[in-house]
């Protein structure tokens, strides 16, 4: 089966839940004996990498601004699809932005069975204008009407789909790998060692809530310092205003993005993983905190605790006080944080396994191939 993912920014995924599920999504295709082609823009991967675990890349020019990166990638990238690929089995968008223009490959090969994953409702981000929330409200329309399968990575998102578009949507969540724990070493140049910070990693825009978070820990009596890690994305207004909020603070650590063992030792070392986003589709780092055996603290918003149930800890969504409540308590009885140390881990192993997501999304993909096949041939012997 050849596959043509579209809508990421690149692989191997340096920041961004969509990239880092694209990538272990297509990885784990070609090990399965598929050829997968993957879109990048130059701006996210460089333009020279041709391959990544066997999964070919295929660079196209973006322009790189907050409003027209993703839509001009992906109108290239359905071009590419349509017109030099040629041969393709499945086309699969991610997102509802550049599931926009899914509709171009539904035109142009009408026998390639196309597959839209909706990650999160993204107009509810305060990063984007009105006229960007509108187009978003209609790319996520198209993605629901359009496709020939649609797969939400939540109960929530698939619940409202279906109800709202008055479909059948699938369920194939976001996965966790096996994480790699690392002791405290690389990360000891910020003065960090195990148990002696609170960590939360994601991309710096608004609806991450981190100023939340900044406000309630500024409020705490504690030795421990809050790491965040993660850097803007079109955002640097955003991240120069939660600069200004701790600038008077020491214990508070910008790190900036990180990958590979430097991340591994943040999550790794941490006393207290913290996600405290306004919105979220399901967030992979939360599920990676979980993996590595980490105590999480989440705002109670319906994803959050659709992935953490009760191996975990909330705080009121968009409350600073009971967030300073939670994390005073916590940090004052390290045996509450340490009865939920590993309780993530069994559920992300039971729940959220990418072998399993991998294997469905191919019986999904499968599944629509046939469908396509069957019409087609009834339609030809309708016409005979």
């Amino acid at each position: 089966m050849k596959i043509a993912i579209i809508g990421q920014k690149g692989i191997p995924a340096v920041s961004g839940g969509v990239e880092t599920h694209v990538e272990e999504l297509a990885k784990r295709l070609i090990g399965l004996g598929h050829e997968v082609v993957t879109y990048t823009r130059p701006n996210y991967t460089d333009k020279n990498l041709h391959e990544y675990q066997g999964v070919r890349l295929v660079s196209l020019p973006s322009i790189s601004s907050k409003n027209l990166d993703t839509i001009v990638h992906t109108f290239l990238s359905a071009l590419h699809v349509i017109f030099v690929e040629k041969k393709v089995d499945v086309v699969h968008f991610h997102s509802i932005g550049p599931s926009s223009l899914l509709w171009l490959v539904k035109l142009f090969k009408p026998m390639t069975p196309v597959i839209a994953t909706f990650h999160t409702q993204c107009y509810v981000h305060r990063k984007w204008g009105k006229v960007a929330r509108a187009y978003l409200k209609f790319g996520e329309l198209i993605c629901n009407k359009v496709a020939d399968e649609v797969i939400a990575i939540s109960r929530n998102l698939q619940q409202y789909a279906q109800v709202k578009y008055k479909r059948v949507v699938n369920y194939i969540p976001n996965g966790v790998g096996t994480a790699n724990i690392k002791e405290a070493d690389l990360i000891k140049k910020w003065g960090l060692d195990k148990g002696n910070y609170i960590v939360t990693i994601s991309r710096i825009v608004r609806h991450k809530g981190i100023h939340y978070l900044i406000d309630a820990f500024k409020q705490l009596k504690t030795d421990k310092k809050l790491v965040i890690v993660g850097d803007s994305s079109y955002t640097e207004a955003y991240l120069e205003e939660l600069k200004e909020m701790t600038r008077d603070n020491k214990n508070i650590i910008f790190t900036g993005r990180q990958s590979g063992d430097i991340l591994y030792e943040l999550f790794t070392n941490a006393y207290l993983f913290v996600q405290p986003s306004e919105s979220e589709g399901l967030s992979i780092a939360l599920l990676e905190a979980m993996a590595y055996g980490q105590a999480v603290l989440a705002s109670d918003i319906p994803e959050n605790e659709e992935a953490v149930r009760n191996a975990g800890f909330y705080f009121e969504n968009k409350n600073v006080d009971s967030l300073r409540t939670e994390l005073d308590e916590l940090i004052k009885n390290k045996d509450k944080v340490d009865s939920k140390r590993g309780q993530g881990l069994t559920r992300v192993k039971l729940n959220y396994d990418w072998e399993i997501i991998v294997h469905d999304t191919e019986k999904l993909y499968e599944k629509a191939i046939s469908e396509k096949r069957f019409i087609y041939s009834k339609k030809y012997f309708q016409a005979i």
